[in-house]
């Protein structure tokens, strides 16, 4: 199979447990079902990059579709919940909100990333610099960020099978996601004023740099 084909088997896999938790009552099956349905599409996921490098390197039509699918996945899956809270669960009309916050979070943070990376690196070519920008981790940050993991969210569905539990467990993870997003904006926000600072201070075209070297 080619990288992208791997990618359409893997969004199929997930736009089914999608489906099932939209339109079937929750029960064991169910649980078993989506959560089987949603851990394949993210392994798939994650697999059709590591094909792509094995063949030489991906191309730009494979991030794009890639992406194309993270976007639709991310649109729908807490829409699923809220319909299925709305239809199957026994709560009060409140509780509607939390998928809707969810929604909201998981946009915001995917978004943010890209968006982050992307200036991240478009500033690094503005200064000449090629190379990826290493990134700092603590261990504290990465036990932050364990709720924010989707093999995590995936693996929450099991407790369709009990529906009390998946709620609450469901809001933990909305309020986990929403902390953490918090969080990084910040961080995000304070790399990109430094990167800021730096091309204010070296100019952002090399070759203006390279000329002015040239001339002292």
């Amino acid at each position: 199979m080619t990288p992208d084909q791997v990618t359409v088997v893997s969004a199929l896999f997930t736009f089914t447990g999608i489906v099932l938790i939209a339109l079937v009552p929750p029960s064991p099956g169910l649980a078993a079902g989506v959560t089987a349905a949603l851990v394949l599409g993210y392994a798939l996921d994650a697999a059709d990059g590591q094909l792509a490098r094995l063949r030489g390197g991906g191309s730009l039509t494979g991030e794009w579709l890639d992406h194309l699918i993270d976007s639709f996945k991310i649109a729908t899956l807490h829409l699923a919940v809220l319909i299925s809270v709305y239809r199957f669960f026994d709560v009060a009309p409140i509780w509607l909100l939390v998928p809707v916050i969810f929604a909201a979070v998981y946009v915001i943070h995917f978004f943010g990333m890209l968006l982050t990376d992307l200036l991240t690196r478009n500033a690094r070519l503005r200064q000449g610099d090629t190379t990826a920008a290493p990134t700092a981790g603590s261990p504290l940050m990465s036990l932050l960020k364990l709720p924010t993991d989707y093999g995590l969210l995936a693996l929450s569905f099991l407790l369709l099978a009990a529906p009390a539990a998946f709620q609450w467990f469901y809001l933990f993870l909305t309020v986990a996601n929403a902390g953490y997003t918090f969080l990084v904006l910040g961080a995000w926000y304070r790399r990109l004023r430094a990167l800021d600072a730096e091309l204010a201070a070296s100019g952002s075209d090399p070759s203006r740099r390279s000329a002015r070297a040239r001339t002292a």
